[in-house]
């Protein structure tokens, strides 16, 4: 069953599917495993990674903004009722072609998306509404969680994808769905051996890329050492994992951040696509790193255990 997932997302994986897959180990796809993801944000890799590999025998999925995991729950739960709140959303958006009044329209859903007083079901519809129809399909709140992005200039974007949502709902049937600090994850996981695959807010290559205000919550440096730890915490447990996050070097010939922080792990440069910048110009490829464990000897590490 082919699903792709229903939100935009900055930072998205889409585009490296194929160098996840390259990275992992040989006869991967033979051995029954649980597959974690602790920020999920819009899926591309989870979404990819079920096209290729039926050995998840369970899956958890995490992400600390709950508006967001709302959305995945309803999908998951009560498609049914979202498809019809987000084809008559569809219909509305599209009839208004004056510019003036479909902005009032955006704004008055944005509006009302911010009270957070809806059920959760019509919740999740507002998620999706302004996520297809606001500037670029990007998440921002602010520091009282508002999400304040404003309207895209999207002439017909399309708002229900109704059999993509269907197919979406069918592979989440059996998901565990989770809101919450990414170490729940683990807490979680029981005595199984697990595949995590981890991306977090990227630190910023330079103060205008400040892109990780996906909740109102900071990830800086001091979070990214204590994913570090967590990293190494489920290194120490045979775990299976791979991080991603931005190449530093890229605007700072000698930046060693990451270089120091995972120094006992595997550390590849691979090539991305931006989409979301103010400036045009400014989208376009840049690096990207893939930071892994030994998946190979762990890998192997699990079967002897088996």
């Amino acid at each position: 069953m082919k699903a792709k997932p229903f939100i935009k997302w900055a930072g998205g994986k889409s585009k490296i599917i194929n160098e996840i897959i390259n990275v992992l180990p040989s006869k991967f796809e033979n051995k029954k495993m649980t597959y974690v993801e602790p920020f999920l944000g819009g899926g591309s890799v989870f979404f990819g990674l079920y096209q290729y590999y039926n050995n998840f025998d369970r899956v958890i999925l995490n992400d600390i903004n709950v508006d967001l995991i709302n959305s995945y729950i309803t999908v998951r739960d009560n498609v049914s009722e979202l498809i019809k709140i987000l084809e008559e959303l569809q219909c509305e958006y599209h009839s208004i072609l004056d510019l003036e009044t479909r902005s009032e329209f955006y704004y008055s859903k944005r509006k009302l998306y911010n009270l957070r007083n809806s059920d959760n079901i019509s919740q999740a519809a507002l998620f999706i509404f302004l996520n297809r129809t606001c500037f670029n399909g990007l998440y921002r709140v602010n520091k009282r969680n508002e999400f304040n992005v404003p309207i895209g200039s999207y002439i017909k974007p399309e708002i229900c994808n109704k059999e993509n949502l269907v197919n979406v709902s069918e592979i989440l049937t059996n998901v565990e769905i989770l809101s919450g600090d990414y170490e729940k994850t683990y807490e979680i996981l029981g005595s199984e051996k697990a595949f995590f695959y981890i991306d977090p807010p990227y630190k910023p290559l330079n103060k205008t890329s400040q892109f990780n205000s996906y909740s109102h919550i900071n990830f800086d440096d001091s979070e990214q050492f204590r994913l570090r730890d967590f990293c190494d915490k489920l290194n120490q447990d045979k775990h299976l994992w791979v991080l991603s996050n931005s190449d530093m070097s890229e605007h700072e010939k000698h930046h060693s951040f990451f270089d120091d922080l995972y120094s006992n792990y595997q550390i590849d440069c691979v090539n991305a696509k931006r989409y979301i910048n103010s400036d045009p110009k400014k989208r376009g490829d840049l690096k990207e790193l893939l930071i892994i464990n030994n998946l190979e000897k762990n890998f192997n590490h699990q079967d002897e255990k088996n």
